[in-house]
This record gives structure tokens, sequence and C-alpha cells, in this order.
């Protein structure tokens, strides 16, 4: 964690709202874009938003710093958002632990497609994706978030995230396969 944030958090922790207000700026983007993604309602998205850092600020003089800032938050943005899907944790939690330790990585898919048409498809496949598989893919390449952070702010194990991970990229492969497919034809 940067040594400014850290300072912030150790002044927000001792009642500075200030401080405080420069941590949800910095976060706040990235809080509503996890919670958008998993809820599909702006409104709602917002209402998560503005909950998790409620939460976080009630919480914060019991944050030790054992995981990053980032980390906490998505916790908290998460729980909030399976509280409002119940049966999003029993989904990632069924996902199970069959994963190969050597799974092949792939670079952000967003990044390797150039039209702004197949960016608006790709991101309406994600939109598309169960539950359990839009919020791995949105912590992940959205959020930028590693495997073991997933695995920390979702309280999964680390073969489960990379299993989801996994298995959402094949979802997502075949439908830019199919849209190629239809261009091909045209």
């Amino acid at each position: 964690m940067p040594a400014d944030e850290q300072t912030l958090i150790q002044q927000a922790q001792k009642g500075n709202q200030d401080a405080f207000a420069l941590l949800i700026h910095e976060h706040q983007k990235y809080v509503y874009n996890l919670a958008l993604r998993v809820v599909k309602d702006e409104n709602e998205a917002l209402d998560l938003t503005q909950e998790t850092f409620v939460r976080a600020w009630t919480a914060l003089p019991n944050f030790k710093g054992q995981s990053q800032f980032r980390t906490w938050l998505y916790r908290i943005v998460t729980n909030l958002c399976y509280n409002r899907l119940p049966n999003l944790r029993k989904s990632l939690n069924d996902l199970g632990d069959d994963v190969m330790e050597d799974i092949p990585q792939f670079d952000n898919p967003a990044s390797e497609i150039e039209s702004n048409e197949t960016r608006k498809f790709l991101h309406q496949a994600i939109d598309e994706l169960d539950s359990q598989y839009k919020i791995l893919i949105t912590l992940r390449y959205q959020n930028e978030l590693s495997y073991e952070e997933i695995a920390s702010t979702l309280n999964l194990p680390l073969g489960t995230v990379k299993t989801g991970i996994f298995r959402a990229k094949e979802q997502l492969r075949k439908s830019l396969a199919h849209l190629e497919e239809s261009w091909i034809t045209v």
C-alpha cells in the first residue's frame, strides 16, 4: 500500500473525515463499477457504493492493514452484493476446486480488441455471464486484482477463483468466436 495512502488511513482512523474523503475519492469508481457489474442497476450500485463507504468508515478503526485497503473495500462491497443477491454466494462456492494449477494466462481480452463495436460486444457478453463469473472477470480485469486478492476478497479458495476465471474466459471466447463467424458470413 502506498505510503501516502497509509498516512490517509491512519488519519482517517483517528477521525479525520477529510482524509477519509480522499480515500473515497481514490476508490469510489472501482467500488461502484464492481457493484454495477454484479447488480446491473445504476441506482442500486450507487446505494451499494454509499453503503460500502459508510460501513468502511464505521469499521475503519478495526482495519489492521493485513490486506490492501482496496481489497478490504472490495470485500465489503462484495458482501453487500451477496446480501442483495443471495444465490451469488452459493453459485461461487458451487464452482468447486477442480482446477489444474497450470491454466494458461491471458492478457485482458478488452485490451486486445481494437474496434469499438467489438468492445461493446465484449461488454455485452460479460454482462450476460452468470453472476459468479461476472464478478470474477470484473475483479480480475476491470479492477486488476490478482488471483490471490480475488480469493481473499471473496473468501474463496484460490483454485475456485482460477476455475471460475478460466470458465468465464472460455464462455467469452465462444461468444467472440460466434461474433467472428457472423462477420465472415456478412
